[in-house]
C-alpha cells in the first residue's frame, strides 16, 4: 500500500459541522413545537379557552375566595370587591364549601344555572357585574380574559359540591 492510501484509511472522519448544525436546529424546533402543543411553555397558548362551559374550583384562603388554574397561569387568584359576598350567596347550601367547590360559568345559559350576572361597566382592567335578581355587584379582575377575549355582557354561574 502506498503512503497516500494508508493516510486515507487511517485519517479520522471529518465532522460535517453544517449538517450537525441543521440537525440540531431541527431537533430544537421540533421540541419547542411539542412543548407548545402541550402548553408546557410559559408563554404557551395565550388564547382564551374555547369551551362553552368553564369550570374552576374556588376555595377559601386567608379569609377570601381564591382559585387555581395552572393551565391559565393562575395560582391562588383572589376574588375581590364584592365577588366574595356573591360567592357566599351561591354556596350557602354547599357543605364545606370553604374547602372547595366546583364553579361552572359560561357566557351562554346552560341547564340548571343558578345565577345570571349582568355586565354593568368596565373599570380599570376589570369589569363590574351584578346578579340579575338583586343589587349585589362585584368586580371581576383581568384574569377573566384568560377565559374570554372580551367581557361578556352576561355570565351564567352554578356552584356544585366537590364529589
Amino acid at each position: 500500500m502506498s503512503e497516500e492510501n494508508i493516510a486515507q484509511t487511517t485519517a479520522p472522519p471529518q465532522i460535517h459541522w453544517r449538517r450537525m448544525y441543521l440537525i440540531s436546529i431541527g431537533m430544537i424546533l421540533f421540541a419547542v413545537v411539542i412543548a407548545w402543543q402541550f402548553n408546557l411553555l410559559p408563554f404557551g397558548n395565550s388564547l382564551p379557552r374555547q369551551n362553552a362551559i368553564m369550570v374552576i374550583a374556588p376555595y377559601r384562603h386567608q379569609g377570601t375566595w381564591v382559585f387555581d388554574d395552572r393551565s391559565a397561569g393562575l395560582v391562588q387568584e383572589p376574588f375581590v370587591a364584592g365577588v366574595p359576598e356573591m360567592i357566599d350567596v351561591i354556596v350557602k347550601d354547599i357543605p364545606d364549601a370553604d374547602q372547595g367547590f366546583r364553579l361552572l360559568f359560561s357566557s351562554k345559559p346552560f341547564p340548571q344555572y343558578q345565577k345570571k350576572l349582568v355586565w354593568l361597566r368596565g373599570d380599570g382592567e376589570g369589569n363590574y357585574y351584578r346578579f340579575e335578581d338583586s343589587d349585589m355587584e362585584g368586580w371581576i379582575c383581568p384574569a377573566m380574559f384568560k377565559y374570554y377575549e372580551t367581557a361578556p355582557k352576561e355570565l351564567y354561574v352554578k356552584a356544585e359540591p366537590m364529589k
